[in-house]
């Protein structure tokens, strides 16, 4: 379908197409300079001393739980407000996730004391995501990583460019995930990046990132090794040259992308309150400084969401749902290892929250056409 105003949109332009040129001109298409490059202003960008560029997000998060030292029987606890692979990432690693609870309805990111509530003598870790490029309350939750002897990790997926009082997200805990998948902030079509303060942590990651190997083709391409070892079980999560050059540079432009998703959400709030004051706007009231990732919104309690989604379609106006709740999955419904504590906010939000567009493209206009849409359409339920 043609929308005429899709959920979101890419913004390329010479820059990139200059960019994916150079690389093949390079005739080098692996892992290389650009990788390089990429990992090492990335890390500048969100102040990390280590960051490691993988295939996709998934990759970065199963990553992370190898090298957390997570397994079989492990516990990791979870947002089941997430999309899905926060929770398979740990079940990647023979890990069980246990979900937690969101803070409230205004907040749709894990809540503190649902955390604390879901910790057992086998949990190893707390996985954090900050919904929608806003921040988890960080502060907190490192309390009680502090206090139980855990490490966080961070799925940063949604927060690129986000922060919390100075810091950016995704530097908080001891490994954050980046996703560039082609809806993010910054995008490479597919793509990770994953970013750590411990060299320890960072020298294994490198290793299980590519098979395990002591060296890559770029060191011998380059004469600084003749052969390799394998020392550890380690995945082929690497990215590529064209993929990299495209997040240098994304990454140039992320901050004004940001800029201007602030704009257009706080212009979405302002039009929201005129037009659809029982419509709830999540994050009134954000911690730190968001990135402004997607725009959700949580309808009218007994509102028919899919046939508001259908009035939204007729308009031309795509819409989606950040998320249907893990634990609902058939894949995990029903398998009360996953559950400790009941999530009755979880459980609310997944019935009521639908996403409007959001991209840096957008106008004003568009976004007055949205809400004069979402106004339609509640007006047509009976």
């Amino acid at each position: 379908m043609a929308w005429r105003i899709p959920l979101a949109d890419i913004d390329f332009d010479m820059q990139e197409e200059e960019a994916v040129l150079r690389v093949i001109r390079s005739r080098w298409l692996s892992m290389g300079e650009e990788t390089q490059n990429f990992e090492r202003e990335f890390a500048e960008f969100i102040g990390a001393k280590h960051t490691l560029a993988v295939s996709n997000a998934t990759a970065a998060l199963h990553l992370a739980c190898i090298a957390a030292g997570i397994q079989t029987g492990d516990e990791v606890i979870v947002p089941s407000l997430s999309f899905v692979a926060t929770a398979n990432a740990v079940r990647y690693a023979g890990g069980i996730p246990i979900f937690a609870d969101v803070e409230s309805a205004d907040d749709l990111v894990i809540s503190p004391s649902s955390i604390e509530k879901s910790i057992s003598e086998k949990t190893r870790a707390i996985m954090v995501m900050h919904y929608a490029g806003y921040a988890c309350d960080m502060p907190a939750i490192m309390d009680i990583a502090k206090k139980y002897n855990l490490l966080v990790l961070e799925d940063s997926a949604h927060a690129i460019g986000a922060e919390l009082d100075g810091r950016k997200l995704g530097a908080w805990g001891a490994i954050g995930c980046f996703s560039f998948f082609s809806n993010k902030n910054m995008t490479t079509g597919e793509g990770g990046m994953l970013a750590t303060n411990d060299d320890a942590l960072a020298e294994r990651l490198k290793i299980l990132r590519s098979h395990g190997m002591t060296s890559l083709s770029w060191d011998r391409h380059k004469g600084r090794a003749w052969t390799y070892d394998v020392v550890d079980l380690g995945f082929n999560y690497r990215i590529d040259e064209i993929r990299a050059a495209l997040g240098r540079t994304q990454l140039k432009k992320v901050s004004g992308f940001n800029q201007r998703r602030a704009e257009l959400t706080n212009l979405y709030r302002d039009l929201l309150s005129e037009l659809t004051p029982e419509i709830c706007a999540p994050f009134a009231k954000p911690r730190g400084a968001s990135c402004h990732h997607i725009m959700p919104i949580l309808l009218p309690k007994g509102t028919d969401r899919i046939k508001f989604m259908e009035g939204m379609k007729a308009e031309g106006i795509q819409t989606s749902i950040h998320y249907p709740p893990i634990h609902y999955f058939k894949n995990y419904a029903g398998q009360t290892q996953f559950l400790r504590e009941p999530l009755p906010v979880t459980e609310e939000i997944g019935m009521r929250e639908t996403t409007l567009p959001l991209y840096p493209a957008m106008t004003d206009e568009d976004v007055k056409a949205v809400v004069s849409a979402v106004r339609l359409a509640l007006d047509a339920e009976p």
